[in-house]
């Protein structure tokens, strides 16, 4: 089947209405929702059931960076920084040294014992070293758990903040791979103009959007759900064209408007929430259309191994590693370890060697996309036992 003008909103409204009924069921069987997301653009895809024939990277990136952007952003404004002050320097330390320590742990894995050249395992490393902050607290408020101490905020910092480096390494790893040189001054140099642009703009943007919504009084409720919207896409994309980091920048910006009052503050933050999950579910669909599960079957025997090991050894060392600095006790440091789940960001994040056209590509990307899924399927529904197991819980 060809998507077409006319029949594009059909397929469309099936798909979301498979989506949120099979999720709704499967979540009671403790099947993460996202998964079935997931599931459903599998069946409807070229080798599904469906058979809509999509192999468009491109328009997958599309989709799922304006879908980012809106994830970003609800999950900014659902933020209340006095929350997470506490844990501001630990959360932090896991949202970028611990998304490095994943990174490289997966890569000398690749290199030494699957034969992967240093580069392309890097950038292996790189595309799945960021937390799925959707995938984790759909889970934890789907089955009604409450977890002790500061480890709410921890998660909710760290699965928020830690796409803007993981993205960071994509992109410059993508570029040293296609170029085949490596400069680690460059690299540096890189890494703090994107931070500190994109911090720079995300205050400013804030700061300016909280001014601008509390003042322009506008004649229709409806037209501030708009003007949001605009000023959410201004902070990514400007900062974006000025060589920054935009994740970073529009997350920023939500976190300061979620800090603060401004106009309609309640049932804006409901209708993000709301388009958050739209833009979830859009997400999982459109990669799942991408997948062709034969390609991704050839290399099953390669994903169980690296998925093992980045559960395992990968994602506890970034943990354990960055909080040597911190005082945090063993069983929470183990929790932490055990909620690092991929989901829809590393499969964004694989489409960008694709358009890079690197030769290792498609071997990526059909990687990244089994360990998302292993990942959120053996993690995500191990999670509330592994909760009430380390007796982290409140019940």
């Amino acid at each position: 089947m060809h998507l077409h003008n006319e029949n594009i909103l059909l397929v469309g409204s099936v798909l979301l209405l498979l989506s949120i009924l099979g999720g709704k069921t499967t979540s009671r069987w403790g099947v993460p929702t996202l998964l079935f997301f997931l599931l459903t653009g599998i069946l409807a895809g070229s080798e599904g059931i469906g058979g809509i024939a999509f192999d468009d990277p491109e328009k997958a990136q599309i989709i799922g960076v304006t879908a980012l952007n809106f994830i970003l952003f609800s999950g900014g404004l659902s933020t209340n920084f006095r929350t997470i002050s506490p844990v501001l320097r630990k959360g932090l330390a896991l949202s970028t040294l611990g998304v490095v320590l994943t990174a490289l742990s997966v890569a000398i894995f690749v290199h030494f014992l699957l034969g992967f050249t240093m580069p392309v395992g890097l950038l292996l490393g790189a595309i799945v070293s960021s937390t799925d902050a959707a995938a984790v607290f759909s889970i934890l408020r789907g089955r009604g758990i409450k977890l002790k101490g500061d480890l709410a905020p921890t998660l909710e910092l760290e699965s928020g903040s830690n796409d803007p480096m993981a993205y960071f390494l994509t992109i410059s790893l993508t570029a040293v791979v296609k170029e085949g040189a490596f400069n680690a001054t460059e690299l540096l140099l890189m890494c703090c103009k994107g931070f500190v642009i994109g911090t720079l703009m995300g205050y400013a943007t804030g700061k300016g959007s909280l001014w601008l919504i509390n003042r322009i009084h506008l004649p229709n409720k409806g037209l501030y759900f708009v003007l949001l919207m605009a000023l959410a896409f201004f902070s990514y994309s400007s900062t974006e064209f000025l060589g920054g980091n935009g994740f970073l920048s529009i997350y920023i910006c939500a976190v300061l408007l979620g800090s603060s009052d401004f106009v309609h503050k309640r049932i804006l933050i409901q209708f993000y929430d709301g388009i958050a999950w739209l833009m979830q579910i859009i997400l999982f669909l459109a990669l799942g259309l991408l997948v062709f599960p034969s390609r991704v079957w050839a290399v099953t025997g390669w994903g169980i191994l690296i998925s093992a090991f980045l559960i395992f050894v990968a994602r506890p060392i970034g943990v354990f590693g960055t909080l040597l600095f911190f005082k945090t006790d063993i069983r929470s440091k183990l929790f932490l370890s055990w909620v690092g789940l991929r989901g829809a960001v590393p499969i964004v994040f694989a489409t960008y060697p694709m358009i890079a056209g690197l030769p290792e590509s498609n071997l990526i990307f059909n990687l990244v996309f089994f360990i998302s899924v292993s990942s959120v399927l053996v993690q995500g529904t191990l999670l509330p036992w592994v909760a009430r197991r380390l007796k982290l819980t409140n019940i």
